[in-house]
């Protein structure tokens, strides 16, 4: 059977951590190994974690942002796979790993990646977006998608290979990330067709018209150094496509 680590990294992340850990301890999958790195929060964030005994383990010390904190945890796993669970984000069934571990199992991947979706803040069971990767294609990245980062599971071995996350990046490093182990080494992928998350609005990602800009530029770069070429011109064509994935769920409500 594989083991399954996931790696929560926390800050302050009391409000919403315990549907975090609620969906992760409810998972009839039994090989999980679920590891939270905590940069010495300032809540109650510490003292919820202790309340879920199936933690694996707990590290909590400063760090130097997100990804140093997902490179603690991957460091620290002992899976076969690593996938990365924020703490403001949940698995909406309790079978997604059992789902996910058998997708594996089956198709020996390197990279598992499937769909994710936003919630309403209001209603955490009300869709607002949809975001699919049916469709993607490693050609895709120099338009500024790749698969949705909290919905990827990757062997552990491809970190110890090909290294871990830039933290010299402030937005993209996931993005780079992706683009270096499947484009320029071309790790095998598999897509299993699955809502493996449901996220909460807000990531740093989409918070404000600077982070984006940011976060288009870090792209750019990210595909530069691995051989792609892009420019900010066709990145920003996709936010026209993202608009018509907010649209599509309240068009189905209304049926």
């Amino acid at each position: 059977m594989l083991k399954i680590s996931i790696i929560t990294p926390v800050y302050n992340s009391g409000k919403t951590l315990d549907d975090t850990l609620k969906s992760v301890a409810s998972q009839d999958y039994p090989a999980i190994e679920h590891i939270i790195v905590d940069g010495l929060s300032a809540d109650n964030s510490l003292e919820i974690a202790a309340g879920y005994p199936h933690v694996s383990r707990v590290i909590s010390e400063k760090d130097k942002g997100l990804y140093d904190a997902i490179n603690k945890g991957i460091k620290a796993a002992t899976g076969n796979y690593i996938g990365i669970l924020n703490a403001d984000d949940f698995f909406p069934e309790n079978n997604i790993i059992s789902q996910v571990a058998a997708k594996l199992e089956q198709s020996a991947t390197d990279v598992l990646y499937g769909d994710i979706a936003f919630i309403s803040i209001n209603n955490i069971r009300r869709i607002t977006r949809l975001y699919t990767a049916r469709q993607w294609h490693p050609a895709m990245f120099i338009k500024g998608y790749m698969p949705p980062h909290p919905s990827c599971y990757i062997k552990k071995s491809c970190y110890e290979q090909l290294g871990l996350y830039k933290t010299d990046y402030k937005i993209a490093a996931d993005y780079e990330l992706l683009i270096r182990f499947i484009h320029t080494n071309q790790l095998k992928t598999a897509y299993l067709p699955l809502t493996i998350v449901y996220m909460r609005p807000g990531g740093i990602s989409t918070r404000n018209i600077s982070s984006r800009i940011v976060l288009n530029q870090e792209i750019v770069r990210a595909c530069a150094e691995n051989g792609l070429k892009t420019s900010m011109p066709r990145l920003m064509m996709k936010y026209l496509n993202k608009s018509m994935e907010y649209i599509q769920p309240l068009f189905k409500s209304n049926l």
